[in-house]
């Protein structure tokens, strides 16, 4: 793959769209939690990921895509997201964004540690070593003892492992289904999910003039985040995609300090960096193993 300053350029403009999306993701659902529950934000969200996913379907003719096979896997599969979904939601109201986000940062080594037992992967030193040094930097992030360990730390790190899950079954589903197929799926099922556990109470609260851009910001967003990466990562090798990714984490820092006054925490900040530290030596371990599998 040629990695001259042009195609770094269009990943960093990938990843510069990728940003955005999840920064934007994250306001809108806290501005949306005044209005609507956490499962009623996922049942318009995933209302509008129909919408999407069968316009473009239509667009590219490709239907044909869309098979039942492996319906049990697609469905646990997004049972798993749309719970770690609703927490991550629930997290961006309650705790402070960059707090959020750094817990986030953590999926990559749930799938380290999860990977053995899921999908048979051997758990290499260096892997052990990159899952340590990442947990050391939840401590510094979550600083159990000297601060309370509040409810949205502990949904905001339960998310993280939950979304690692739905990267290891996607890996699996990948296998079998092309993405357009994982894309209808995950969003109709969601659907159903969200429309079930809204309605639980009797009370589903309809989009107002307020929240309606915002639910359609978050729908597109999701979207929109993750085709950003996918193509980013289709010119750029892992090793430069995540920094680029990483600076998230200033953003959205800068972001709910100027629109929610939250304090600058310095140790989020250096937690986060440990965390990174930990995913990086990681990708650098799987790049130099992909590099010496080609020389083989």
């Amino acid at each position: 793959m040629d990695q001259g300053p042009v195609q770094v350029g269009k990943a960093a403009l990938w990843m510069t769209g990728a940003i955005a999306s999840f920064s934007s993701m994250a306001i809108a659902g806290r501005e949306l939690s005044v209005t609507h529950d956490t499962f009623e934000i996922m049942m318009y969200r995933s209302f509008v990921g129909i919408l999407v996913v069968s316009l473009v379907l239509t667009a590219t003719k490709s239907w044909s895509q869309v098979t039942t096979r492996r319906m049990g896997l697609q469905v646990a599969r997004n049972v798993v997201h749309f719970t770690g979904q609703n927490l991550w939601f629930y997290a961006v109201t309650v705790i402070p964004l960059a707090q959020v986000f750094a817990l986030e940062f953590t999926q990559p080594l749930w799938v380290i540690v999860l990977s053995p037992l899921l999908l048979g992967e051997r758990l290499t030193p260096v892997r052990v070593a990159a899952a340590a040094i990442g947990f050391i930097g939840i401590l510094i992030v979550a600083r159990p003892g000297a601060t309370t360990l509040n409810i949205g730390v502990v949904t905001a790190a339960m998310s993280a492992i939950f979304f690692a899950i739905t990267t290891i079954s996607t890996k699996k589903l990948t296998q079998i289904a092309s993405i357009g197929c994982i894309m209808f799926w995950l969003t109709v099922i969601q659907a159903i999910l969200g429309i079930a556990a809204s309605g639980f109470d009797g009370d589903i609260a309809l989009p107002t003039l307020q929240t309606a851009p915002f639910l359609i910001l978050v729908g597109l967003a999701g979207l929109l985040a993750h085709f950003c990466i996918t193509n980013a990562l289709s010119i750029a090798p892992a090793t430069v995609v995540v920094p680029i990714d990483f600076a998230r984490l200033p953003t959205i820092a800068v972001l709910g300090m100027l629109l929610y006054h939250e304090p600058l925490d310095i140790w989020v900040l250096v937690g986060a960096a440990v965390i990174f530290a930990g995913n990086y030596i990681n990708i650098l371990d799987a790049s130099g193993k992909l590099r010496a599998g080609r020389r083989a």
